[in-house]
């Protein structure tokens, strides 16, 4: 009782309508062009297939059947599904004929790692929410600390810029005083630079590109806590019905 249960195809089903309804079973169901036609092949197929004695005894012991589709397309029943189709989708039938559950193909490491990514982004979204609530009582909350924040930042960056002003100016001094000396002095009887002119060179131009790096990093911080403060308030608004 545990064969496999084939549905039949098109060409059996219309062949055995004309033989007074005497359907085996084990035909496999192919393609079908005419729509319509198949339609009405499904239908005689799954009457043959509840009324079988295989199908009855079945339902009578309360069995479950499977329902899967070969490589060829084929559609295939049984009371259990061949290894090698273990992996793709499948169906679940009660003893009623009628479908139960279905049973999703192995998914590809991309696509669970695409799912994963997905419950993700959605729990970062629900512990966001939960922070914003708890958080804040106002929208006003938000703007006050936003603006705190950015005028920290503002003077950060304010300082870091007053501070390249006077490397700067350092730089400019030195190297003025550099052309004293050789390399930069073509008099073939100018002395050497002095090596501590030449290690202030090396250091305060270090010193220069460090803050150049600080002064981009502290800007792209405010433009970035700009966006996050006016996005939180954005959803505050939404969590709080606000218009």
């Amino acid at each position: 009782m545990g064969s496999k249960i084939e549905a039949q195809t098109l060409e059996n089903a219309q062949r055995s309508a004309h033989n007074g309804g005497r359907f085996s079973r084990g035909y496999a169901l192919d393609e079908c062009k005419d729509m319509r036609l198949t339609n009405v092949a499904w239908i005689l197929c799954a009457v043959i297939l509840l009324a079988s004695p295989g199908f009855a005894a079945g339902a009578a012991n309360g069995r479950t059947l499977y329902k899967w589709v070969d490589e060829q397309g084929v559609t295939h029943y049984g009371d259990h599904i061949p290894p090698e189709y273990a992996t793709q989708e499948r169906h679940v039938i009660n003893s009623q004929g009628v479908e139960i559950n279905r049973l999703e193909a192995q998914k590809t490491p991309e696509a669970l790692a695409a799912e994963d990514q997905k419950k993700l982004e959605a729990e970062q979204s629900k512990s966001r929410d939960r922070n914003l609530l708890n958080t804040y009582a106002s929208v006003q909350e938000i703007e006050r600390l936003r603006d705190q924040r950015v005028t920290l930042l503002t003077d950060q960056i304010k300082v870091t810029s007053q501070f390249l002003e006077v490397l700067n100016g350092k730089l400019k001094k030195l190297r003025v005083s550099s052309m004293h000396f050789k390399p930069y002095n073509s008099d073939p009887n100018a002395a050497a630079m002095p090596d501590q002119i030449a290690e202030d060179l090396v250091r305060v131009g270090n010193d220069i590109r460090t803050q150049e790096q600080n002064l981009r990093e502290k800007r792209s911080e405010e433009t970035i806590m700009s966006k996050q403060f006016a996005s939180d308030i954005e959803r505050f608004k939404e969590l709080k019905g606000i218009h």
